[in-house]
């Protein structure tokens, strides 16, 4: 290995080429900051080759496979349809391939410096560069760190083609005849879902007593887990799994200490994630760190070394591309001297199951922890015309509301369209909309977003499509 005798001076030098780290570098050089961005393996990071992009082609796949029954419905003629996995791994290979060269451009097009390799701080103002044949060192005025985060393993095992994560899952050359998912967040839904549609047996099982969401919506989609015949266990805390020639058997503890095993072809454990950051050698910077090792910013995603900068899945707080770019766009525009930070209250959280699920704000739940007095409406999708139309009349829409000032607390949905209304509702609640402002404007029928004023409608019994409340008789004596 070759090492270079001076340092290059940059402005900005950025480790990690993932949706944080290269929004960060093209905003940065929009702003004519000179960028370098360090990436060790391919531009687009996780996001694009391991997460968002697999498995929402997988989701999308499995919507229109699960989907074509209703076709017939429509009076068009399908031939009996059928599932391939190879082909499928080829068309989501193909998508990503086709974004990662568009992201490759830009940061061409944009004059970014990229290179291939290994990054580590030798200090506050300079950070070395292993590309395996020369090591270069770089001095830099500003640093950010957009390195990621990996899925964690349970105790004692390892990865194989049967014992799976997120990250590995699409190494999978066949459909599993069952799937085991362990873990509670966005992506064991969809996973579940998709599987399941797919032609896979499917059984989840969750260390604790859900899955975080607005407990109306939680209800719904525990019914239409139940329908699609998905099996769901609760506080099961993860013991063992032990891997045979063609199974897996996997033992769980409930809380009685109870154990039970099951047997299944596959198992996805999604339970949880580590930041990577074990080379960067942050014990030369002493920057500051979580229990979890997980990097602290603040809304400017500043870390405690005031000219290095994190964004992403290795900082504190929600697992999200959208906040992976937020913090990256957002760093990028205090280096140049910009007033800007950012604000994760509001950050929209989709679960691209089927139907999907969109919800940003408070819970119900939440809400009354926080001492609000509330009111909520909600409106299920089956009095939707549209919903009918498309034969997608799952789902319900609700709205959480400060009873005392008419603001909105919070919006949920799962149904039809969630994923892309959602959007509207960020906006409604960054603007401290109350009911009225959601309920005046006209509404566009027949659309899915009428579930959103039937359901500010019902929070004061105005709701046309919903049978009103039958009051109980006095009795006489």
């Amino acid at each position: 290995m070759v090492v270079g005798d001076f340092a290059t001076k940059r402005q900005l030098v950025i480790i990690g080429g993932g949706p944080g780290g290269y929004h960060a570098a093209i905003r940065a050089a929009q702003l004519g900051m000179e960028v370098t961005l360090i990436e060790k393996e391919k531009l687009g990071g996780v996001c694009l080759h391991k997460g968002c992009i697999p498995s929402k082609s997988l989701t999308q796949a499995s919507a229109n496979f699960s989907g074509l029954s209703q076709y017939k419905q429509m009076g068009i003629s399908v031939p009996e349809a059928s599932f391939d996995y190879n082909t499928f791994s080829n068309y989501y290979s193909s998508v990503v391939t086709g974004l990662q060269k568009g992201v490759e451009a830009l940061i061409k097009a944009n004059r970014i410096e990229h290179l291939t390799g290994t990054a580590s701080f030798m200090s506050s103002e300079r950070i070395g560069i292993d590309s395996g044949h020369h090591f270069e060192m770089y001095d830099f005025e500003h640093a950010l760190i957009a390195t990621g985060s990996s899925p964690l393993l349970p105790k004692d095992a390892s990865l194989s083609n049967r014992l799976m994560t997120p990250h590995t899952l699409w190494e999978l050359n066949e459909l599993p005849e069952s799937l085991l998912i362990y873990g509670e967040d966005y992506f064991v839904l969809e996973a579940a879902m998709a599987y399941k549609q797919l032609g896979s047996e499917v059984t989840v099982v969750i260390p604790s007593d859900g899955f975080g969401l607005d407990a109306s919506i939680e209800k719904e989609l525990l019914r239409v887990l139940k329908k699609n015949k998905i099996k769901v266990f609760k506080n099961h805390l993860w013991e063992c799994a032990e891997e045979a020639a063609d199974t897996v058997t996997v033992t769980l503890k409930k809380d009685s200490d109870e154990k039970v095993s099951f047997e299944t072809s596959h198992v996805l454990f999604a339970a949880g994630y580590s930041p990577n950051v074990e080379s960067l050698g942050l014990e030369a910077i002493s920057l500051e760190r979580d229990e979890n090792g997980f990097i602290i910013v603040n809304e400017q995603g500043q870390t405690s070394v005031s000219n290095i900068y994190a964004a992403g899945d290795c900082t504190i707080g929600m697992k999200l591309a959208s906040k992976a770019i937020k913090q990256g766009k957002t760093a990028a525009e205090h280096m140049a001297g910009q007033h800007s930070a950012f604000n994760l209250s509001l950050v929209p959280y989709v679960v691209h199951t089927n139907p999907p699920i969109a919800s940003v704000g408070l819970t119900e739940e939440q809400a009354r922890a926080e001492g609000y007095e509330i009111k909520t409406g909600q409106f299920s999708m089956s009095g939707n015309g549209f919903a009918s139309i498309l034969g997608q009349k799952e789902g319900l829409s609700k709205m959480v509301m400060d009873a005392k000032t008419d603001v909105i607390l919070g919006i949920h949905m799962m149904g039809a369209g969630a994923a892309e209304m959602i959007q509207a509702g960020t906006y409604a609640l960054e603007m401290v909309a109350r009911e009225e402002d959601l309920a005046y404007p006209v509404y566009a029928h027949p659309a899915l977003n009428e579930a959103w004023l039937e359901a500010v409608e019902s929070l004061n019994g105005k709701a046309i499509h919903v049978p009103p409340t039958r009051k109980k008789e006095k009795s006489s004596v």
